[in-house]
């Protein structure tokens, strides 16, 4: 029987695999990384990726940049410059290369501008320069427009145009100065003190056209800001593109995202204008036919209403013989109740008399004693009735006839009533009231019968 041999060895993986789970565990383990160092070897092939290395004086890293991403960077960096760079780490599985796939990529230094923005930012409005309260309004219809920009710069003519556009009956002056670079901060400066000083600009515009952060730095110099603040013009911040954001826009009256906006914002709009002037002189045309019209039916109406004056005069003396006639009838009528109403109170006057009140008086008087004494004599009669009644009773129950009959009280020496026979003793002297008087006598002899003797001397 043969026998059969059987690997026992690991399962060994392929390159592929291999690859595909270093990449899966990098990608896992860091989600997005930041990275600083010096660009070398840079490439641009005509796919529009961006191909560097980035490199410290130890190590070095593949970058790849894509289109969709380096399209966002207006700046294309260099050979030997710093920067420092945001993605994602990977593993290109073709070739095994470690690699980062890059999505933002910034000079180095630009961490220490950030933070002198946010410093100058802080201070700034801790002092209450951005406040909305302290910001002046912008004139709706300008009749001067003061530009501090550059003479050479797009800024300045997509402005020219914006305004020729709108309303070219509005005179520009145009204060230049640099915009960019070191001397830029006290040109600016100076060109606004300039434009206050010639008095003659309602309100100023105060940018340049798009770029860089380290471009666009002069206008989040703490000394442009100030000048902006402390400006007795309106001003509009009018810097770079619309999502760049420089110290001047907060301290400015207002902000506009572009110099071409700043140009709308603080110019009427001639043909608007034009219509609006158009759509008014309609609506006062129509609104003038409607006053005539409603004048002239007020007329005609009062015309129709006219009358002759002699009709109107006849008619008056005919109302006035009317109100004569009703004049009189209410005189007599009022006449005629006043007889009434005296007649009345004679009656009433003659039934209050003091004589005749006086006679009815005596004869109520009278007639009250008549019924006085009828009253007290049937109350006397009832008392000496009720009096003979109860003195009849009390004769009964009276203890004085209870002693005619030959009944006495005895008492003992101290005035006690005697009940029984046992209260006194033998030589008590006692005393006896009878009917008529008292009695004292001796106590001789004491029987607890309740029988009579017979001999009381035995």
């Amino acid at each position: 029987m043969n026998d059969v041999f059987q690997d026992t060895r690991p399962r060994a993986l392929t390159v592929s695999e291999l690859n595909h789970q270093a990449r899966h565990l990098l990608e896992s383990s860091f989600m997005q990384v930041w990275v600083e160092g010096e660009l070398s070897g840079f490439s641009r092939p005509s796919s529009g990726h961006w191909y560097f290395s980035l490199k410290d004086p130890k190590c070095q890293i593949r970058c790849a940049m894509f289109r969709g991403m380096n399209q966002r960077i207006r700046t294309i960096p260099k050979e030997g410059d710093k920067v420092r760079i945001r993605g994602k780490v990977t593993l290109y599985e073709n070739r095994g290369d470690f690699q980062i796939i890059v999505e933002h990529i910034e000079p180095a230094g630009l961490g220490a501008l950030q933070l002198a923005f946010e410093e100058l930012k802080r201070k700034l409005q801790a002092e209450g320069l951005f406040e909305v309260g302290r910001k002046k309004p912008i004139p709706t219809l300008p009749a001067h427009i003061g530009v501090v920009t550059s003479p050479t710069g797009a800024a300045i003519h997509d402005i020219l145009t914006v305004l020729a556009r709108r309303c070219p009956a509005i005179p520009v002056t145009l204060y230049p100065t640099t915009v960019q670079g070191q001397p830029a901060t006290a040109e600016i400066v100076r060109a606004i003190e300039l434009a206050q000083a010639h008095g003659v600009a309602d309100v100023l515009i105060i940018g340049r056209g798009g770029g860089s952060i380290e471009d666009l730095w002069c206008f989040n110099e703490e000394a442009v800001a100030r000048a902006i603040a402390t400006c007795a013009i309106p001003t509009v911040s009018a810097v770079g593109h619309e999502t760049d954001v420089t110290i001047a826009d907060f301290v400015a009256d207002l902000r506009a995202p572009t110099p071409s906006a700043a140009a709308e914002k603080v110019s009427p709009d001639q043909r608007e204008m034009l219509r609006q002037i158009n759509d008014r002189e309609l609506r006062l045309a129509n609104a003038a036919k409607r006053v005539f019209q409603r004048l002239n039916t007020k007329l005609e109406h009062l015309w129709a209403r006219l009358r002759d004056p002699r009709r109107e005069l006849l008619e008056k003396a005919q109302r006035l013989d009317e109100l004569e006639l009703r004049l009189g009838k209410s005189i007599k009528q009022n006449m005629d109740r006043s007889q009434v109403r005296n007649a009345h109170l004679a009656q009433r006057l003659a039934m209050q008399s003091p004589g005749k009140q006086l006679a009815n008086s005596r004869e109520g008087l009278d007639r009250s004693a008549s019924q006085l004494k009828k009253a007290m004599q049937r109350i006397l009669t009832q008392l000496q009735d009720r009096l003979e009644h109860t003195a009849g009773t009390l004769n009964v129950v009276s203890p004085l006839a209870t002693l005619g009959r030959g009944y006495a009280i005895v008492r003992d020496e101290h005035g006690n009533i005697i009940r029984n026979a046992s209260d006194v003793a033998s030589g008590d002297r006692i005393s006896a009231h009878v009917a008529k008087g008292t009695v004292t006598a001796e106590v001789k002899f004491i029987n607890s019968d309740n029988n009579w003797p017979q001999n009381p001397s035995n």
